[in-house]
């Protein structure tokens, strides 16, 4: 994802560090979020795995806190927008945290879902035009928008998923705040959002096959919607509709397009 925003947007390949810092970053916070998660409501052979294999949950997370500083260290350049994406990204996982202090975060009314999507849309999006130093564009600012509402989108099904979860920890989010219906809408218009964000790069030269791509994931989001909301494997959530985040840039990378 990252390399699609450099190839995409900026037209040059992404930065050697960044690749690496994101790579070693991503294992670190999720292996310090699957740590921290103990139990489900729903059945979960992927939360019984980590339970299993705590200790290689612990060294995963270490190798990735080890890589992410030695990065982070080649890019003290820029050492601001990398403390940016970690603080946000800590404050995700940082509820899980058994005291009193991060506990407290849990009242935070939308935060669980709009952290995620923003951790997200931040690292692969703005990071690797900050770091350029180029003047910002409108044409970022469209694609900003439509990766954050695609990957709300597909947040919004997670949380739907893990609704019962959260009541049960007090983990406050607008998806337990919300009725189906309610639920339904606010996935509706993120699709919205991203599909007009989406075409509207029409108008700054990104070409129709480009712009189709670019709409695919929303398309597979939106008719998985009612199944999603009624299973939730493992599989699905974990492999189809986390892949759905990436499945344009990799189509991107492997066709050239």
């Amino acid at each position: 994802m990252v390399n699609q925003s450099s190839w995409l947007l900026l037209k040059q390949p992404p930065n050697f560090n960044l690749l690496f810092f994101v790579f070693f970053s991503t294992i670190c916070s999720y292996s310090f979020h699957w740590f921290l998660t103990r139990e489900s409501v729903i059945p979960s052979p992927r939360i019984e795995w980590t339970k299993q294999y705590r200790t290689i949950i612990l060294l995963l997370f270490f190798i990735g806190l080890i890589g992410a500083a030695i990065f982070f260290l080649l890019l003290i350049k820029f050492w601001y927008w990398l403390l940016f994406a970690a603080i946000i990204t800590f404050l995700y996982s940082a509820p899980k945290i058994p005291h009193p202090w991060f506990r407290a975060l849990r009242k935070v009314a939308l935060g669980k879902t709009i952290f995620l999507a923003m951790v997200w849309t931040y690292v692969t999006t703005i990071l690797p035009i900050m770091l350029t130093e180029q003047l910002w564009q409108t044409d970022y600012t469209l694609f900003v928008t439509s990766r954050f509402f695609l990957i709300y989108a597909i947040c919004i099904l997670f949380d739907y998923r893990d609704r019962e979860d959260d009541k049960a920890a007090g983990v406050r989010s607008l998806i337990t705040y919300l009725n189906a219906k309610g639920i339904a809408r606010l996935f509706v218009f993120s699709l919205l959002v991203f599909s007009a964000a989406t075409l509207a790069l029409l108008y700054y030269g990104y070409n129709p096959p480009t712009i189709t791509l670019l709409l695919v994931p929303g398309a597979i989001t939106a008719g998985l919607y009612n199944y999603a909301t009624r299973h939730f494997s493992d599989m699905l959530y974990y492999f189809v509709l986390d892949g759905l985040m990436a499945i344009s840039a990799i189509i991107m990378l492997v066709t050239g397009i």
